[in-house]
């Protein structure tokens, strides 16, 4: 279940970044997440040039990474492509997923900023005062900041910044492929992130919380209850 909602979702573009100034205030960027029983990934896919997306949370067992749950859904998006506005027009869709959700994760990895964002409440942010958990925000490419040159082999990491003001970590995940951008969404520290991205990490780009949501979001992934279902019915 979702908490009491914070808001309505039919804003105007510069109504919706008001409510951003107005929500950050409230983001946590502290707290170290240890207990963790399920991890979730969420993303979602958008084919080029349509308004309807397929959303997709995957939950996965921790410390072994296997894959628990797996929910999806297609559905309209009411909210133009706006950079920095991203949560107005794929939260609403994640928020009735992680509804219907049979495990509810301890802790959700979001394909999207955290407060490595303008107004610092990005959808990883936005997320997390809704669902009221610990989230993390793992994009693949950055929306503001500047930081050091990375060095090319995994494991490189270093400091994103805007002026002064540390907002997330540039970390490669592996050597020859493009870094990820790693912020606090809400309840949770930037080292705790970086750490919890390093420990879900095996051997690809994304941590596999990420990654299967991404293949869920692009109808390439059943979920194991699915999978076993057809296993049994095809026993003679």
């Amino acid at each position: 279940m979702t908490r009491t909602e914070l808001h309505g979702w039919n804003l105007t573009p510069s109504q919706a970044i008001t409510l951003q100034r107005e929500l950050a205030g409230a983001i946590v960027t502290t707290g170290e997440v240890s207990h963790v029983r399920f991890i979730g990934g969420a993303d979602i896919s958008v084919p080029r040039g349509s308004r309807t997306a397929r959303t997709a949370i995957v939950i996965l067992g921790y410390p072994g990474l296997e894959l628990i749950e797996v929910k999806s859904l297609v559905s309209e998006l009411n909210f133009p492509y706006i950079p920095g506005l991203l949560s107005f027009r794929e939260a609403p869709p994640i928020l009735e997923l992680f509804a219907k959700l049979h495990n509810k994760p301890d802790l959700l990895v979001v394909d999207g900023q955290g407060i490595a964002h303008p107004r610092r409440l990005g959808i990883a942010s936005h997320l997390g005062l809704w669902l009221d958990i610990p989230t993390i925000g793992c994009a693949k490419s950055r929306l503001c900041g500047t930081h050091d040159e990375l060095g090319t082999e995994a494991g490189s990491r270093t400091g994103l910044k805007d002026g002064e003001e540390v907002i997330g970590e540039v970390f490669r995940s592996r050597a020859g492929s493009k870094p990820l951008y790693i912020s606090s969404g809400h309840k949770i520290s930037l080292e705790n992130s970086v750490q919890w991205i390093i420990s879900s990490t095996r051997g690809y780009r994304l941590p596999e919380t990420s990654r299967l949501a991404h293949l869920a979001a692009g109808g390439n992934l059943r979920s194991p209850e699915y999978i076993l279902d057809v296993l049994e019915s095809a026993v003679p």
